[in-house]
């Protein structure tokens, strides 16, 4: 059983509880237009699962019913137990590897360029992570772990590494040595020279300690959160797809067939030297280091909030309403990205209305086309009701910019 869709509701009552926590102590760790693009990235990475899904699932099918050695018992407390210990083994390499090597860097890079470190980071997940994490887990299925289980310890792994995104929870003595906590895991976040590419668990702390990743937060040097070479905007199309960019640049440009064939599988933040130019490198300074934190209006705040708790809305309506066919799916998953395009250019702090008055013209069409089909028709209401308002909105919003 998948849990996450559960567990939904308390991370965001979890959220809020710590905004208010934060700001009664006069230490508040949220920024709105960081936080909205956290959210507009889990809901993404949510989506695109979806789709995904259906081939992991099919190899894991295969793999389960033809090629294991054997079939644990899925009553007994052993199974369980067994699988969720050696389903974090797995995902430590798998997360060591999406830090060490840039294909699978690439696909992971988008949870770690927040620069601030709340519970909404945790929900900053990458679009592209599931193209690749499901080769890691074949093992379980080849060893007998039957997928029901598989799909369950999967989700618990997750929904405990919920709690450990958060600057409020201190070190927490005797447990910090077997488990992952908030302290070591801010660790993982840092880009601080001492800290970056350590502690990769998920759940236990353990696998760190056995291959020599661990590393214990040092009150004297501040975790500083995000990536090196800054993002500098809060577009979550860019935040997915700069690094794969960044290695078809190196393989088109660089001289050296090696090169070309190397950049995909090289270590992170190498670079071809056959290149015909030069590549300036991410060095790291904690002193000159600055978010990137844009002065926009409070209308437009209000605006690109109201954005996010519709997608929300249509992600609860439209994608998980069973009514969508493959192709209505498609399309669904491709408005919502476009409309977290759209946002991010607000929240960038630049004008974004003409774009926006074409996302809107969409959302009109889409809710005409699903008006039409009976079985979407309410949904397609709020829809049309929804496009109206945002057209209201515009010439206020147009004040301020």
């Amino acid at each position: 059983m998948d849990y996450i869709t559960y567990a939904v509701p308390f991370f965001l009552l979890a959220l809020l509880i710590e905004l208010i926590y934060g700001i009664a102590i006069n230490k508040n760790t949220y920024r709105l237009n960081d936080a909205i693009s956290n959210l507009f990235m889990g809901t993404l990475r949510t989506a695109n699962k979806l789709i995904i899904i259906g081939a992991a699932g099919y190899v894991f099918y295969l793999a389960e019913t033809n090629f294991a050695i054997w079939r644990m018992d899925i009553n007994s407390w052993f199974t369980w137990i067994f699988a969720f210990v050696i389903y974090d083994f797995f995902y430590y390499w798998f997360h060591r590897i999406s830090h060490e090597r840039q294909i699978f860097w690439a696909s992971h890079v988008a949870h770690h360029q927040s620069e601030d470190y709340n519970l909404s980071t945790a929900l900053r997940q990458t679009g592209t992570g599931a193209f690749v994490s499901w080769v890691f887990y074949i093992p379980m299925f080849l060893i007998g772990i039957p997928s029901y289980v598989f799909i369950s310890v999967a989700s618990l792994n997750l929904i405990y590494q919920f709690w450990v995104h958060s600057e409020h929870i201190p070190k927490l003595g005797w447990f910090e040595n077997y488990f992952v906590t908030a302290s070591n895991h801010r660790v993982h976040h840092a880009q601080n020279e001492q800290y970056i590419d350590k502690n990769y668990g998920g759940v236990f702390i353990i696998w760190d300690r056995m291959f020599g990743t661990h590393k214990i937060e040092n009150e004297d040097e501040p975790c500083i959160y995000g990536i090196r070479g800054t993002l500098n905007t809060f577009n979550p199309i860019w935040a997915n797809l700069h690094v794969y960019v960044k290695i078809m640049r190196e393989m088109l440009s660089s001289q050296d067939w090696k090169d070309k064939l190397y950049a995909p599988f090289a270590r992170t933040g190498w670079s071809p030297k056959s290149l015909p130019y030069q590549i300036e490198k991410d060095n790291f300074n904690a002193e000159s280091f600055k978010k990137f934190n844009p002065v926009i209006s409070k209308q437009h705040k209000i605006y690109a909030l109201f954005q996010y708790l519709f997608i929300t809305y249509i992600f609860l309506a439209f994608i998980q309403s069973g009514y969508l066919n493959y192709a209505q799916l498609w399309v669904t998953i491709s408005m919502a990205a476009f409309t977290m395009y759209c946002t991010s250019i607000w929240l960038d702090g630049k004008k974004g209305t003409r774009i926006e008055i074409v996302r809107l013209a969409l959302c009109i069409s889409i809710g005409i086309y699903a008006y039409l089909q009976i079985s979407l028709s309410a949904i397609a209401i709020s829809v049309l009701v929804y496009s109206v308002i945002n057209f209201l909105s515009l010439p206020l919003i147009n004040r301020t910019t």
